[in-house]
């Protein structure tokens, strides 16, 4: 398998550099083909976060990064078992860390299940994925280009 390699920078803040011991670095992936590093809960141990139906909690990771690479910022996703077993997803969608950005880390869960759910300390919460970006050059414009499509949206093209 081939694949790409960039350096990223981590700050463990507080006692977190213990709750990624699996890799002396930081995040560690399940399988050396994984795309996400899994982001864990840094929270006092005996202190379970317990977020109910329908509600969110800001979770902190303890780590704050700096990507080395221009043009690549880093993306939170949900878990797949954490949101399908559990019901906890990422509240907005995906989280999106800027490249300038150097606070901690925080990953706010959603409740999407019918029961509560509780984060402890070291659980494993969000994946952290690293991708290019574009920034646009936006253009004035006093029409845009004709399309099949044109501005139908939300439908338009028929239920099946």
């Amino acid at each position: 398998m081939n694949t790409s390699k960039m350096k990223v920078k981590i700050l463990f803040l507080r006692a977190a550099r213990a709750l990624y011991s699996g890799s002396q670095t930081g995040p560690a992936a399940a399988t050396t083909a994984s795309a996400g590093f899994d982001l864990r809960a840094d929270l006092p141990a005996g202190s379970p976060v317990v977020i109910e139906p329908g509600e969110r909690a800001g979770i902190p990771t303890g780590i704050a990064i700096e990507p080395l690479r221009d043009g690549v910022a880093g993306f939170v996703y949900s878990r797949s078992g954490l949101g399908a077993v559990r019901g906890l997803t990422v509240a907005q969608g995906v989280g999106l860390i800027d490249p300038d950005y150097r606070g901690e880390i925080q990953v706010f869960l959603l409740n999407t299940g019918r029961e509560a759910g509780a984060v402890s300390r070291g659980d494993r919460i969000a994946q952290l994925v690293f991708q290019p970006f574009l920034q646009p050059l936006f253009i004035v414009a006093d029409a845009l280009g004709e399309t099949e499509r044109g501005a139908g949206g939300f439908g338009h093209t028929g239920k099946q």
